[in-house]
């Protein structure tokens, strides 16, 4: 059968993975979110913290993600757990450096305005820094968000959910009849949520962001 047959056939199976794909995604970037922008908040303020901070999680990139899983698997076991855990930790490192640079970037005049008006370090946080500093945090999660989009296919390795079941199967029964279409229908899919996801992201920019601050 040609693609447009093989989707036909198999399109409640692709949805299921296409939402399982998009979940795992989705949930692993609110962890990797508020774990980032925690550590990035924490370690701003120093120059070796922020390099430190910087670093390990530059290191932790570098580790292949077949590697990574492969190593969580005899700790955590198959399925969902090495899952979230190798897309959590490859999530972390565009949205730490884009919180660092985002709070060192708030203008201290601003925040000491803030200070005189007798606000509390955590409110000047709450209220200037953090909102000053959303939008590079945002394109921190945006990127992070492509990255996890392809990542999260490897997990299939794991027994973990998503395309990458697609794409794996198709890989494994090369020179069958669907082989190629397994392959094409879940990199295909992976793409299409990539950017489903990034036009939600411009969205909630353009909501959440001021125009003066976009400007």
């Amino acid at each position: 059968m040609n693609f447009w047959e093989y989707l036909g056939s198999r399109y409640q199976q692709l949805l299921t993975d296409a939402y399982q794909h998009a979940s795992a995604v989705f949930q692993c970037m609110v962890v990797a979110t508020l774990i980032g922008v925690l550590i990035g908040v924490v370690t701003y303020r120093s120059e070796w913290a922020g390099a430190l901070a910087t670093t390990a999680t530059s290191t932790i990139l570098t580790i292949p993600s077949l590697a990574m899983i492969g190593l969580l698997i005899p700790v955590v076991g198959l399925g969902v757990p090495p899952t979230v855990i190798a897309l959590t930790l490859y999530g972390l490192l565009p949205i730490v450096r884009n919180s660092i640079v985002g709070l060192r970037g708030v203008d201290p005049s601003l925040v000491d305005a803030a200070r005189g008006i007798g606000m509390s370090r955590v409110s000047r946080l709450l209220r200037v820094e953090l909102p000053l500093a959303w939008p590079p945090i945002l394109t921190g999660i945006r990127v992070s968000t492509q990255m996890l989009m392809g990542i999260a296919a490897i997990a299939a390795y794991a027994s973990g959910p998503g395309l990458g079941n697609v794409i794996f199967r198709g890989i494994a029964s090369l020179g069958s009849e669907n082989a190629l279409n397994q392959v094409l229908a879940g990199t295909l899919g992976i793409i299409v949520l990539a950017l489903l996801f990034d036009a939600a992201y411009v969205l909630i920019g353009r909501l959440t962001i001021p125009r003066g601050i976009r400007v």
